[in-house]
């Protein structure tokens, strides 16, 4: 069972497919990429957090009438799992580091605090609750880094993930404007470095068992500097300075499960500082893992049945993982040997990319339509037009038919993918929940 069907989600369905295991892809609507693998079967709730998506998942457990494997790829879900973990633990396998651990380890400010208890390297950090807090940021040198404390607000779309303030006028009116949408935040010493400077350990530990890591470093982010992995590279280079880090961390959090830290290479002194973990769940490019042969997701349901965990395999001709096309041009980077893998793309699975692809294009053209609108909106106050002519409600009746013209297209190819690969087709309409899903389908 895999909570989340973004990027993130379609790796672990893809990397768990090595083993021809089948997964059931939870999210909130069908557009999501993963709901569309040939690899996975969808489940739709209304939400991913709170008490929406545990009825979902205790639903969804007594449909398929077996204790399946729980990943989760999305922190919303991570913090309601662990909120609800003794509900669930009787209906689905998984393991989380202590629920305390749990909120610490989520919360920037709390998890710096832990990081200095036990001489974790972390770049020097304040926290602001209010406006008239901001002049505490005179004790960081700036360039600084603001980041809301909790993501909560982020994944919501109501504050800004991070941003890059170089002086205390600008700070002032960033930290104003993020302190309104998420209420608390952090204010952190820059790391200098490129984005090619931030490296990660992706992780599943046991108890009482070393755990599997596999080192990796970005060579973009989107946007910039602040933003997500675009495009990365296996680094085991990084294993020397990295791994007793790494050690440290997972013996001082008790920690369980899947999970990550970042870090970040200072140009000045070569030092690594931790930036923020990712606890609970696999990370947005956890797939780069198993492209190099470390299937993280494979190692983690073995674990949870109680079988040998997979050898790691030597991937042979080296590979860097790609979110989409749109990050092609980076890949320029790479030295040529490199082999590259976009995130939706696979030519044994193709319907994800066409989903997200088409969806991508879609935004774009209601984005467009929304600007033209507000164009002749503007004409029209100064007599140009009738405001009559292009109202909200014509943009939405319009856009709703590019939607079902689109959705019509994502099914015809899905049909066309199953026909060709001989599966039984499974219409999946925006309104399904389980399709096809049996106790056979996890094991």
């Amino acid at each position: 069972m895999v909570v989340g069907a973004d990027a993130n989600g379609l790796g672990v369905v893809r990397s768990l497919a090595k083993q021809r295991i089948t997964t059931i892809v939870v999210d909130t609507s069908a557009p999501h990429a993963a709901m569309w693998s040939r690899w996975a079967r969808p489940f739709t709730v209304s939400r991913l957090y709170g008490r929406p998506l545990i009825d979902g998942l205790l639903k969804l457990q007594s449909l398929i009438g077996a204790r399946a494997v729980l990943i989760l790829t999305d922190e919303k879900a991570v913090n309601t799992v662990s909120q609800y973990r003794r509900e669930l633990e009787q209906r689905y396998r998984f393991h989380l580091p202590p629920a305390e651990m749990v909120t610490t380890l989520a919360s920037k400010a709390r998890f710096h605090e832990f990081a200095v208890r036990h001489e974790l390297p972390v770049p020097r950090t304040i926290t602001l609750g209010r406006d008239s807090e901001i002049t505490h940021l005179a004790e960081l040198q700036f360039p600084v880094v603001v980041k809301p404390v909790d993501k909560g607000a982020v994944h919501l779309a109501q504050a800004e993930r991070a941003s890059r303030v170089g002086t205390m006028e600008e700070a002032e009116v960033v930290c104003r404007r993020m302190l309104a949408a998420a209420g608390q935040l952090v204010a952190q010493d820059w790391v200098e470095g490129a984005d090619s400077d931030i490296y990660f350990a992706l992780f599943h530990c046991e108890r009482d068992a070393s755990p599997s890591v596999f080192f990796g470093r970005k060579i973009a982010c989107h946007p910039p500097r602040v933003g997500s992995t675009a495009v990365c590279v296996a680094a085991p280079e990084a294993a020397e300075p990295l791994g007793p880090l790494v050690a440290d961390f997972v013996a001082a959090s008790a920690y369980e499960g899947l999970g990550s830290l970042e870090f970040k290479r200072d140009s000045r002194d070569e030092r690594f500082m931790i930036i923020e973990p990712t606890v609970g769940r696999t990370d947005w490019q956890e797939e780069i893992a198993t492209l190099n042969g470390v299937n993280l997701p494979l190692i983690a349901y073995c674990r949870e049945l109680g079988l040998p965990p997979p050898p790691h395999l030597s991937a042979g001709r080296a590979a860097a993982w790609c979110e989409s096309l749109r990050h092609r041009k980076f890949c320029s980077r790479l030295d040529r040997s490199v082999r590259v893998h976009d995130g939706y793309w696979r030519i044994d699975d193709p319907v994800p990319a066409f989903a997200f692809y088409a969806g991508s294009a879609l935004r774009a053209a209601r984005r467009l339509v929304t600007r033209l609108a507000r164009l002749v909106c503007g004409a029209t106050a100064s007599g140009a037009v009738s405001a009559s002519h292009i109202s909200a409600g014509a943009q939405r009746r319009r856009t709703g038919d590019w939607m079902s013209h689109i959705h019509s297209i994502r099914v015809s190819a899905a049909a066309i993918w199953s026909f060709s690969s001989r599966r039984p087709f499974l219409s999946r309409s925006r309104n399904s929940s389980v399709v096809g899903s049996s106790s056979e389908s996890m094991r």
